[in-house]
């Protein structure tokens, strides 16, 4: 057994539910932690700067690029999204498991720096399911929602990348699934 965490990677479209499940994963389980993303996006009402992710510049963002300072970014709808190389090398190097929150385009990424990762894309229950979910969360406009749907339809193309589908239409089963895997994979001999 190593004394290095493992690196695990969750994806899933817009609005299925990815960061609930992640908060009670690791509410629930011990020596895990969720890497936080810098962005360049606008922080949202309900959000802290450091908890849900580093709100930075699109300069400052550039420059963090240009230092490789990210094992991976991306931009999505129009924001640059990265993972802080440091941080997660540093979290590991302490054997602590770590989790990214992130796109198919930073998973393959990950895959090449980390071919041994574990990765697990996160399905809603049905289309629809994923339209009402959009709607009702009260975050975005129809015109928003409307690219969110068809980036998830484009990002179901990817699926077939991971090692592992967990489909959220019951929520205490799907942390259940999501635990099993994060527990499997602790005792991985990849």
């Amino acid at each position: 057994m190593s004394d290095i965490g493992n690196l695990f990677v969750i994806a899933a479209p817009s609005g299925t539910g990815k960061t609930t499940l992640v908060k009670a994963l690791t509410d629930q389980l011990s020596n895990l932690t969720v890497s936080i993303s810098h962005t360049t996006r606008y922080k949202r009402p309900n959000e802290v700067d450091g908890v849900n992710y580093h709100f930075i510049d699109q300069s400052t963002f550039d420059a963090m690029i240009a230092h490789d300072d990210f094992l991976e970014h991306a931009t999505i709808f129009g924001n640059g999204y990265g993972t802080s190389k440091s941080m997660v090398q540093q979290t590991l190097q302490k054997g602590i498991d770590v989790i990214l929150e992130i796109d198919w385009q930073g998973h393959q990424q990950i895959k090449q720096l980390f071919p041994d990762s574990t990765s697990i894309f996160i399905l809603p229950p049905s289309f629809a399911d994923l339209k009402s979910r959009l709607e009702t969360r009260n975050q975005d406009k129809p015109e928003i929602i409307k690219v969110r749907l068809a980036d998830a339809q484009k990002t179901l193309q990817y699926i077939h990348e991971f090692d592992y589908v967990v489909l959220n239409e019951d929520f205490v089963r799907a942390v259940a699934d999501l635990s099993t895997i994060i527990l499997a994979g602790r005792l991985s001999q990849k």
